[in-house]
């Protein structure tokens, strides 16, 4: 069944047209092109959708959520991923790679287990193609909401086994513990994409992980060593190596208005990706309270902090959000910000021939964002319209 979507205002990367007429078939997207005298009709093999000059974009892609609807990734119920997918979903994702908590081997067994479960029940709602690991082989010092009860040293082992059950496409760990320049290397040939974060790391201690093809940088500034003038640590690391790609939570929260004007005005926004680093609170009100790795945490002011301490947790951004508050901040043209919602994130991972951008070709991955809201209307996975 073909789908045309038709008074659409396309936003791609480098690209921004009004009044397109988009051609779906397949799970392709067969056409991007300004609309001609005569609309499109629908016939027994062509459904029309009218999006009324709302914004089209690429489905965004997440590569670090936790949670959504009262679920976590890391739930035992196999339910949990059901419900997180779904929740993405309404939230605009296409694609996401559900992310771990620090904590015991069995219980990221299990995740894996019931991520495994969901794509062989054929991913009904947004797509999993790999899960990321955020620990557990962290600083102990920089946990931050993660419990430091299971913090461990890198073990290539562990992450193994964990791949055998379904695949890990990113980790996120110290790479100033014991062999962490090695396993920054170890973690490539698997095709797994390492990650700096919850780290203590001095400049120094990045140059053997940056040497062994370490690009990633896991909610930069957030958990990680701050800029000094005799010790420029993560964070000037981060500005400093214009090819780290690094993470931001734009929910104004995690990173002040300023520091999120800072990074998008003067690093390169091709190595720039927006997360959510979403948790089970998402989608809740104030109020909620809930554990995280054993930890209670409790949601107050749209902020997710810990009872104990108070650290901020994560957070119930929605990624079409964090792109309405950088956009607003810096004014950057809409056609520039959009990479960093899916196109950078879907190069890194090997998939930028075919995902993160509406142009003939790709896969018809959509979602259509309402520009009084910056919520979706409709969303497009492989071409079926999900919402």
């Amino acid at each position: 069944m073909k789908t045309i979507i038709v008074n659409a205002h396309v936003i791609s990367p480098d690209l921004d047209l009004e009044n397109a007429v988009i051609t779906l078939d397949k799970g392709k997207i067969v056409s991007v092109k300004k609309a001609g005298k005569t609309a499109p009709k629908a016939d027994k093999s062509t459904t029309i959708v009218d999006v009324k000059g709302q914004y089209v974009m690429p489905g965004f892609i997440d590569v670090h959520t936790h949670g959504a609807n009262t679920y976590d990734f890391c739930d035992a119920d196999p339910k949990a991923i059901f419900e997180v997918a779904k929740g993405k979903l309404e939230e605009g994702v296409t694609s996401f790679l559900p992310t771990t908590l620090t904590v015991s081997h069995e219980e990221l067994i299990t995740a894996a287990k019931n991520a495994k479960a969901y794509a062989e029940a054929g991913m009904p709602y947004a797509k999993v193609p790999a899960i990321h690991l955020e620990g557990p082989f962290i600083n102990v010092k920089c946990c931050g909401a993660q419990n430091p009860a299971f913090v461990r040293n890198p073990s290539v082992a562990e992450v193994k086994e964990i791949n055998k059950v379904y695949p890990v496409k990113a980790i996120s760990y110290a790479v100033e513990a014991e062999g962490g320049a090695k396993f920054a290397k170890e973690m490539i040939k698997m095709g797994v994409v390492p990650s700096v974060g919850h780290t203590g790391a001095k400049m120094k201690d990045l140059e053997g992980a940056y040497k062994n093809g370490l690009r990633h940088m896991t909610h930069f500034c957030n958990q990680m060593t701050p800029l000094h003038h005799r010790e420029i640590g993560m964070v000037g690391a981060g500005f400093l190596i214009e090819d780290l790609n690094t993470e931001v939570i734009c929910d104004k929260i995690h990173l002040c208005p300023d520091m999120l004007k800072l990074i998008f005005t003067r690093r390169s926004l091709a190595h720039i990706q927006m997360i959510t680093d979403s948790l089970r609170c998402s989608h809740c009100k104030d109020g909620y309270a809930f554990t995280m790795g054993g930890l209670e945490v409790k949601l107050e002011k749209g902020e997710a902090r810990l009872v104990q301490g108070g650290n901020l947790a994560g957070s119930t951004l929605w990624m079409g959000m964090g792109l309405k508050n950088v956009h607003d901040l810096t004014k950057i043209p809409l056609k520039d910000l959009v990479r960093t919602t899916s196109w950078n994130q879907a190069i890194e991972l090997g998939w930028g021939d075919t995902l993160g951008k509406v142009e003939k070709g790709y896969t018809a991955d959509l979602v259509v964002i309402n520009p009084k809201t910056w919520k979706p209307s409709a969303v497009f996975v492989d071409g079926e319209k999900k919402i």
